[in-house]
Formats: structure tokens, C-alpha cells, sequence
């Protein structure tokens, strides 16, 4: 693919965003960009929560994971499955009944002040990390496919990719995400079908051929069930993905503000089940398409070190038609520019709401959070491509282990007993129980005999914050 057809691509897909912004964001207050005044549509609210737990790290790691991990993701994504079935019958009752505009509103009315912003700031922390290393795997293939052949340098690259994202969240908020992640979903899925046709016609085999030569070199395992101690045993990927969905999108303000924009509580809870048996479609056919790319780089004798680069790899290749790289440049666009927007547009809302205690303040405060909020994100853009070294989607997930935890320790608690807390102590649980955690992982080959903690850390981290928890309330 030519740095020009690259920058084409980019530019049609540009145009449409800000075509799509400039609609939504007519007549936008602060009461549009926290909610989209709770007048969206019911199928593109559909629409954009199948797409919106899908980023571009979904679209370039999940491929990657194959070689490594076969096809076992989709155990934690049948976790996902359950996990949605909880969100729908048992947060978004409670969401609806305290009209919340920020999640964290319900900790206040349950434990206090200190329990609502400790909430508050653990999102924030985790929506920061997690959205700098999904947008940084988006800028790394716009560097790789346009920026390198132009001098541009990766720093100048995060920031305009960042800015960009900014202009076009700026004024309409959740109202524009919303309709942009509807967008992002059918542009993900007709770009996976339309990748596994390409490059399947590019190998000569038929589906029937690829699934009977991916079987031949170990890529389609499905179920890891031998070994305990593997992190890709069955019963720890599908528990970490009930409560991993729970918490990164249950709990989640970006995920949960485009579901609260429903016009009812049962369109809301439809949309989430509905979203979670599409999303297990999509990623199967990442899946699938990741055993696709393998075969070929095996077909053509080519090893490539760095499993969140054979995407990239597979498209930029001699022989493969121009459209992979369209499709992949296009995929990751739709994905990344929706998911950044949504953080920002969550993470302005959180801090005002939950942080600033004004929901009612001016739009230029709001407009002021938002620009720091995306600064910020570019540096740790910047400071995770300097530093990071692993899987993209597993330092996701790792993250999301330790940040999240503590907070789904709250609710669960909140939930689930009647006792009052100590309000000023529960801050100091979560850190505690997060620097447990941190000790826990790091040692636990040597402590408990070469066990190794994958995506359950959440579930820990969650128990011992209840635990401590228990240990600071009364009845």
C-alpha cells in the first residue's frame, strides 16, 4: 500500500467523522455531552455497543494472540457472555432507579464522599492507561504505513492522532460517540470478512483447507483444560471474563454512558445482551483471521517476532491486493477514533462530575478538562511505546486487573450487604489491596509452585478489597 492510498483512506474516513460530529453536536450543552439527553436512537445505541468494547487493539492484538495462545480468548469471551447478563438484570436496574450521570454517583449514596471520588479516580487511572495503550498500536500503523515514508517522527504522529480525535469530541461528547461506534461496528466486521477473503484467495486454500491446515499446526484450540497452573486454563479465562466484563464495561463510565444515553431502562438492558452474542461473532473472526495470517507467514516462510505487527506485516506485503491494507488502515481507524473519543468524552465527564462535584458547571470548564485529558493521554502514548514490551490486549487486561479490582470490590460490596463503612478508610483498601496484589503476582511462581496469575488478578484484587471492606464498616 502507497503512503498516498494510506493517506486517501484516512481522509475519506476524517471527513466522515467530522461529518458525523457536526450533526450530532447541534444544539450540544453539558446535559448532551455527559448523556446525548437520553434520546438516542435504540438500534444505533444497539449498533455502537457491540463495536464499543472493540478497539484497535482488538483489531490488530487479538489476531497476534493465535500463534501463543490459539484460539483460547474466546473462553473469556464466553465469560463476557455471563458477565452481560449481570450488567443488564443487576447494574443497569440500580443505575437507572439513582438517574446517575457518573456511575460513581451511587458509591456517594451508599458509602460517601471519599468512597465516590476513590471510584472516580481508580476509573480514571485505568480508562488513562488502557486508552494510551489501545490509541498507541492505532498510531504505530499509521507511522508504519504513512508517517515513516513521509520523516514524520511517532511523537508528532500521537499528538495530531490525539488532536484529531479531541476536535471531533469537543463539543457534541457522548452524542457523537455513540453514533460514531455504530459506524466503527459494521466497518470492523466487514473488514475481518473481507481480510479472511482476501488473503484465503491469496493462499489458494478454501475455508474448509484453512480450518483443516490451521487444526494441523496447533492454531484452533478452543479449550485449555490439561494444566492449572497455565494461564489459559479454561476455568480462569472464563471467570476473569464474567467479572472482566463486569468491571471494564459494567462499571466502566465510557461503556456504560453510551447504554445510559437509551431512552428506557429495557432498551438499555436489550442493547447489552445483544452487544455481547455480536462482539463473540467479531472476535471469532479476528481469530480466525489471525490463524489465516499464521498459515500464510508459514506459506511463505517469514516469522514475525511481535505478535500485535503481523497484521501490519501480512498487509504491507508483495502479492497481497491494496485492499488489505485499506481494510486494515480503515479497521483500525473506525475503531481507535471511537474508542479514544468515548474515553475522553468518560473521562471529562468522571472528573467533573465525580471529581469537580459540578455536572452543572460552565462548557468552558468542560472544554478545559477535556484538552488536559487528551495532553495527558499523549504522554503516556509517548512514555508506553518507549517502555512497553508486551501483547497490547494483555497489558489491557493487566491493568484493568489491578485498577479495576478494588472497584468492583466497592460495588459488590454495595451491593450485596447492608453494613456502613468507614468512608475515609476505604481509599486506603484499595490501595492496600492493589499493593497485595502487586506482590502476590510478582512472586507467585516461587510461592505456590510455579502458579501463575493471568486475568483472574481481578477477582483477587476484588476479594481482598471486600475483605477489607468488612474489616471497616459496621452494621
Amino acid at each position: 500500500m502507497t503512503p498516498i492510498l494510506t493517506l486517501i483512506t484516512l481522509v475519506i474516513y476524517l471527513a466522515l467523522l467530522f461529518v458525523v460530529a457536526r450533526v450530532t453536536s447541534r444544539s450540544a450543552d453539558n446535559k448532551n455531552f455527559f448523556t446525548g439527553g437520553r434520546r438516542t436512537p435504540a438500534w444505533v445505541v444497539a449498533l455502537a455497543m457491540v463495536g464499543a468494547p472493540m478497539t484497535g487493539v482488538t483489531f490488530i492484538s487479538v489476531p497476534g494472540m493465535v500463534a501463543q495462545s490459539s484460539f483460547a480468548y474466546l473462553q473469556m469471551v464466553l465469560g463476557f457472555i455471563v458477565g452481560s447478563v449481570v450488567i443488564a438484570y443487576l447494574l443497569i436496574p440500580l443505575y437507572y432507579k439513582h438517574k446517575v450521570t457518573s456511575l460513581y454517583e451511587y458509591l456517594d449514596s451508599r458509602f460517601g464522599l471519599c468512597s465516590h471520588r476513590c471510584g472516580a479516580w481508580l476509573f480514571l487511572l485505568s480508562k488513562l492507561l488502557g486508552t494510551a495503550l489501545k490509541t498507541l498500536v492505532a498510531c504505530m500503523v499509521v507511522q508504519q504505513l504513512l508517517c515513516n515514508y513521509l520523516g514524520i517522527p511517532f511523537w508528532l504522529t500521537a499528538v495530531v492522532f490525539v488532536l484529531l480525535v479531541w476536535l471531533y469530541t469537543y463539543r457534541g461528547g457522548v452524542s457523537s460517540v455513540v453514533w460514531i461506534d455504530a459506524i466503527k461496528t459494521i466497518c470492523m466486521a466487514t473488514c475481518a470478512v473481507l481480510c479472511i477473503v482476501f488473503v484465503l484467495r491469496e493462499l489458494g486454500l478454501s475455508p474448509t483447507e484453512a480450518v483443516s491446515a490451521a487444526s494441523d499446526r496447533g492454531l484452533s484450540q478452543i479449550l485449555f483444560i490439561e494444566c492449572w497452573s497455565d494461564n489459559r486454563h479454561f476455568a480462569k479465562m472464563f471467570l476473569a471474563g464474567v467479572f472482566m466484563i463486569i468491571a471494564m464495561t459494567g462499571l466502566d463510565q465510557d461503556m456504560m454512558q453510551r447504554a445510559l444515553s437509551s431512552r428506557s431502562q429495557k432498551a438499555a438492558q436489550q442493547n447489552i445482551i445483544l452487544a455481547s452474542l455480536l462482539q463473540t461473532v467479531i472476535i471469532t473472526l479476528l481469530l480466525s483471521l489471525g490463524a489465516i495470517f499464521y498459515l500464510y507467514l508459514a506459506d511463505v516462510g517469514t516469522v514475525v517476532e511481535r505478535g500485535d505487527e503481523v497484521f501490519a506485516f501480512v498487509a504491507t506485503q508483495e502479492g497481497m491486493p491494496a485492499i488489505i491494507s485499506i481494510l486494515l488502515v480503515l479497521g483500525v481507524m473506525a475503531a481507535t477514533f471511537s474508542a479514544t473519543g468515548g474515553a475522553l468524552t468518560s473521562l471529562t465527564t468522571s472528573f467533573m462530575v465525580d471529581i469537580l462535584q459540578k455536572s452543572g458547571g460552565s462548557a468552558t470548564l468542560r472544554k478545559a478538562i477535556h484538552f488536559a485529558t487528551a495532553a495527558a493521554l499523549v504522554v503516556l502514548i509517548l512514555a508506553f511505546n518507549q517502555w512497553g514490551n508486551d501483547s497490547t490486549i494483555n497489558l489491557v487486561y493487566r491493568v484493568a486487573g489491578y485498577t479495576y479490582g478494588p472497584l468492583l470490590g466497592m460495588f459488590a460490596f454495595g451491593i450485596f450487604t447492608k453494613r456502613r463503612t468507614y468512608d475515609k478508610l476505604v481509599p486506603l483498601v484499595a490501595i492496600i489491596a492493589l499493593l497485595i496484589c502487586l506482590v502476590l503476582d510478582y512472586n507467585s511462581e516461587g510461592w505456590f509452585d510455579g502458579y501463575e496469575f493471568g486475568f483472574e488478578i481481578l477477582l483477587l484484587n476484588a476479594t481482598i478489597t471486600i475483605g477489607g471492606l468488612y474489616c471497616i464498616s459496621r452494621k
